[in-house]
């Protein structure tokens, strides 16, 4: 693994403090924003620096494409190993293909289970979803993303959640306005999606993103 700058580890370490309080990643401006540069343009010389050094990934044109790469999780785990050397590792089924008219956890549904640092999450998950599709590209949630999924039949507005309309599950960002229900896109190519509570359940609240190794 390539040695990092100070300035590098600082950014690579608000990365990881913005995943695991947020669960998403942060954006140009907040970086800069965060560690007192002049503009976006000076966090994203850095990003392209730390991506020659393989420890993240960039996806061109969205506003929170940041990807922590598995040196990257590896260099950040050595770095906090007194705090999370004897953490408990967490077991979290792993959700593919939903069926139409079955519970999201039914065991049909099931591909696998994954042990994970629960402190990776701002808060604990009960599973992962395996995401299809790019309706939310511009935060960072791409096709084959595991995103882990807090079960809670309310949301606030604004949070991302795990929606079933009918006999559909999506993952949206949330609004809701008396009986009408708005569930919104990180990409521009899809439409916001509106219903009524009659025809809504929701199945959580997305607390954190993981990659897909496999």
């Amino acid at each position: 693994m390539q040695k990092l700058t100070a300035r590098q580890e600082q950014i690579l370490n608000l990365i990881r403090d913005a995943i695991q309080n947020t669960g998403f990643p942060p954006t140009r401006a907040e970086i800069a924003t965060e560690l007192g540069f002049r503009s976006a343009n000076a966090a994203e010389e850095h990003l392209q620096a730390l991506a020659r050094k393989k420890v993240i990934e960039l996806t061109p044109g969205t506003s929170r494409g940041i990807r922590l790469c598995e040196s990257g999780q590896s260099r950040i785990s050595e770095q906090f190993a007194i705090s999370t050397n004897f953490a408990p590792q967490l077991t979290l089924p792993l959700v593919g293909r939903v069926a139409a008219g079955s519970p999201i956890m039914s065991e049909e549904h099931i591909e696998a289970s994954y042990n994970v640092d629960p402190s990776l999450f701002s808060a604990k998950p009960d599973y992962l979803l395996k995401v299809r599709g790019m309706s939310m590209r511009d935060v960072g949630i791409l096709e084959g993303d595991l995103l882990a999924v807090k079960k809670t039949s309310t949301a606030n507005n604004g949070q991302i959640v795990v929606a079933r309309i009918g006999d559909e599950v999506t993952v949206k960002r949330y609004k809701k306005t008396g009986s009408l229900i708005e569930l919104f896109p990180e990409n521009p190519d899809y439409s916001v999606i509106k219903v009524e509570t009659d025809d809504f359940a929701l199945e959580g609240l997305a607390v954190g993103l993981l990659r897909s190794w496999n």
